[in-house]
């Protein structure tokens, strides 16, 4: 059944230009597979008269908007949160490793997976790249929520076998097994990925990174994600680990876990080889400014990327992370760019900041035309925005004077109650 909004509407061109309709029409309906998707996107004029048995919700001072694209999170490290640490490394003996041995526990998992899930649709999150924990069940219970609210979202087990405490270190062999086996049982079925998840290079062997790069090459639909150079101290580490590889992102290089669907969080402390390395194999970095933020890691060198050109999108990093809200991550992000490491002062314009997070994660992802757009033939994931949603926020967005100027004052000012709904698939969901 088809269904019509009629909104202002905001999408993205193939450049990232942002396309912006005052009074839009946006038509949602199945596909010749069934799949709910965009039908139709532009101006109410133009488009009304071709859907006439379409009902029309209308939505007056509403925006229609991509749901968001988080290219990095970890779903386990949700009560961790604003945990205060020294830096990457004691936060993460501290109190990621001791709370994700709790995922052991089926029941646990199902439980912190549903509230993660509710946070994410809460913020208008509406597809997710994200950690699990190294234990298999840890998996399917994100898998079992997030296809229960037919979310797009891509996942997998945590390959970790050395320089872990007992709880979350797992064993080589084994791990590879039960890595296969859930791709087997949760790769594309519905609106799920897996990807195969090295947390870091220095927890894991070589055997494990080399069966992580064979399991990659088997099942080339698959993603991949990890970490890399995000911390001086976490580099240093990795150079003592693997003195033959010429750089800590050259490690993944050498088993076989570059590629296109590749995604490496951070990418903070690259050089120029490192960019190109990253151009050449088609691999991309998940920006994650809140975690580096808080954690004191340093600043993705914006400057540099686009340089040596080199594709990117935005990511929560939640626990490290300090929101699930994309609004606190474009701000930051913004910060970032304006700090600068090579180009002191860039300016990242608010349509290039909501691009990361929508449009632009989504291609990074390998996912452009699918989600993170409202162009025709995207599968209907959308945000409703109500720029009135505090008094602060409604007086500033009704002097806005262009598209910029309203975007920035949505990013500075709003929070989870800016997302007045979130759609996936084509259907509304709750609000816990």
């Amino acid at each position: 059944m088809q269904k019509a909004y009629r909104a202002a509407i905001l999408r993205f061109a193939p450049d990232g230009s942002a396309q912006y309709e005052e009074d839009g029409l946006l038509v949602t309906g199945p596909d010749a597979a069934g799949r709910q998707t965009v039908l139709a996107a532009g101006p109410y004029r133009a488009l009304a008269a071709q859907f006439p048995r379409a009902p029309v919700e209308a939505l007056p001072g509403r925006i229609l908007a991509p749901g968001f694209v988080d290219m990095h999170i970890h779903y386990p490290q949700t009560d961790i949160i604003g945990a205060p640490a020294e830096g990457l490394l004691p936060w993460l003996e501290t109190y990621t490793f001791p709370h994700e041995s709790r995922f052991s526990d089926p029941a646990y998992a199902a439980e912190v997976a549903t509230f993660f899930i509710d946070e994410l649709v809460r913020n208008g999150v509406t597809t997710a790249l994200t950690f699990a924990t190294s234990h298999p069940q840890s998996v399917d219970a994100l898998f079992a929520q997030a296809q229960r609210r037919q979310m797009r979202l891509i996942t997998g087990k945590v390959l970790q076998d050395r320089h872990s405490p007992d709880g979350v270190r797992d064993r080589t062999e084994q791990s590879l097994q039960d890595t296969e086996s859930l791709i087997r049982k949760w790769h594309g079925v519905d609106r799920l990925g897996y990807a195969i998840t090295p947390r870091f290079a220095p927890t894991s062997t070589e055997a494990q990174l080399r069966g992580a790069g064979e399991l990659a090459a088997q099942y080339p639909s698959t993603w991949i994600q990890s970490h890399v150079a995000e911390n001086l101290g976490e580099i240093a580490w990795a150079r003592e680990l693997f003195p033959h590889s010429r750089s800590y992102l050259a490690v993944y290089d050498d088993f076989g876990l570059m590629r296109e669907r590749a995604v490496y969080a951070h990418c903070i402390h690259f050089d120029d080889e490192d960019r190109a390395l990253m151009r050449a194999r088609r691999t991309v970095a998940a920006v994650s400014p809140t975690s580096n933020l808080f954690l004191g890691s340093g600043f993705f060198d914006y400057a540099g990327a686009d340089r040596v050109g080199f594709g990117y999108g935005l990511a929560s990093d939640v626990g490290g992370g300090t929101s699930f809200s994309p609004l606190r991550t474009m701000l930051a992000a913004y910060y970032v760019g304006r700090e600068g490491q090579t180009k002191p002062g860039l300016s990242l314009s608010p349509q290039q900041l909501w691009w990361q997070h929508t449009a632009g994660a989504a291609r990074a992802l390998g996912l452009e035309g699918v989600v993170g757009n409202l162009q025709p033939g995207c599968e209907a994931d959308f945000v409703v925005l109500d720029p009135a949603a505090t008094p602060l926020l409604a007086r500033r967005t009704r002097q806005a004077s262009s598209l910029d100027e309203l975007l920035f004052a949505l990013i500075v000012l709003g929070d989870d109650r800016l997302v007045e709904r979130t759609v996936i698939a084509g259907a509304p969901q709750p609000r816990s």
